[in-house]
């Protein structure tokens, strides 16, 4: 990865619905602009993520979407969708003043990288995408349900056990309610549960978690705003392949771990078949996380 940089530019930009949203500015001023859309949805941006830029060559854009890190409020649901965030990127092309860019996404961020590129084709130089992720039902009844669990079968007892057996047929549902309670402890129950389930299963090499994960309001935001996305189904009109041919023209690199149990290489591979000036790096090492070394 680059050096560590600093930015030269960060402020609060005021969207809608009484959303504000943290936005920086890395690298060079007159370089190729790049927007890093982070993953979750509601994980936010770190310091790190300008790394993965040549800021000799890049202006490097990064931001908090709604809800996420930085941003106000932390952690809100409301007019938090899909079709928010996409418009909010727009606002923020807009008010940087920039004509096209480049979108790199990981997991949720490559779902958003592309709805954004199917709504503004023409805004979009071309997208890196890292562990593609499309919101269909069938990925996340693998990962939420039935199908990663027969891989981390201790780390899955641990997340299900939180739930009555009597409500372990819809997980999701069950966690929403939970994580949406007003009652700080069991928010907090359920946000350190879904936390711990994505942390063990996302390297080649499982973590494992003995006992609560405490957690900071940054996190629980995280937990509320993945299981929001998850619940609806990321609030997508339509689904995301039926609108490939939008992005046709468009350049793209997809960089795939081979053992990705969060979103596995299957969803990578529909997307790079119908896409026809994409091309897919499947890393033989290496699980879902971007910090896995190969």
């Amino acid at each position: 990865m680059y050096p560590s940089i600093e930015p030269y530019a960060t402020e609060m930009l005021a969207v809608s619905d009484g959303h504000v949203l943290y936005v920086e500015q890395s690298g060079s001023p007159l370089g190729v602009p790049v927007v890093f859309l982070h993953g979750g949805p509601g994980s936010g941006t770190f310091p790190h993520h300008r790394r993965y830029f040549d800021p000799d060559r890049y202006r490097i854009i990064l931001f908090d979407q709604r809800g996420a890190g930085k941003s106000k409020p932390l952690g809100c649901l409301t007019n938090n969708t899909t079709a928010h965030l996409v418009a909010d990127l727009e606002t923020i092309r807009q008010h940087l003043e920039i004509d096209r860019w480049v979108l790199f996404g990981g997991s949720w961020g490559s779902t958003l990288a592309i709805a954004y590129a199917q709504a503004h084709p023409i805004n979009v130089l071309a997208l890196i995408l890292r562990g593609v992720f499309l919101m269909r039902a069938r990925e996340l009844a693998w990962f939420y349900q039935s199908g990663a669990n027969a891989l981390f079968p201790e780390a899955w007892t641990q997340f299900a056990q939180l739930i009555p057996r009597s409500q372990q047929h819809d997980l999701v549902a069950a966690y929403y309610d939970r994580l949406t309670s007003d009652d700080p402890v069991v928010c907090q129950a359920a946000a350190s549960a879904w936390w711990r389930w994505e942390a063990s299963t996302s390297r080649l090499h499982a973590r494992a978690f003995e006992g609560d994960v405490e957690l900071g309001e940054r996190s629980r935001a995280f937990a509320a705003l993945e299981c929001h996305y998850v619940r609806h189904l990321g609030f997508l009109a339509k689904p995301l392949l039926d609108g490939m041919a939008a992005i046709h023209h468009v350049p793209g690199a997809i960089v795939q771990g081979r053992y990705d149990v969060v979103c596995p290489p299957k969803t990578a591979w529909d997307v790079h078949r119908v896409w026809p000036r994409s091309r897919l790096f499947l890393a033989p090492a290496a699980g879902h996380s971007a910090s896995e070394p190969a």
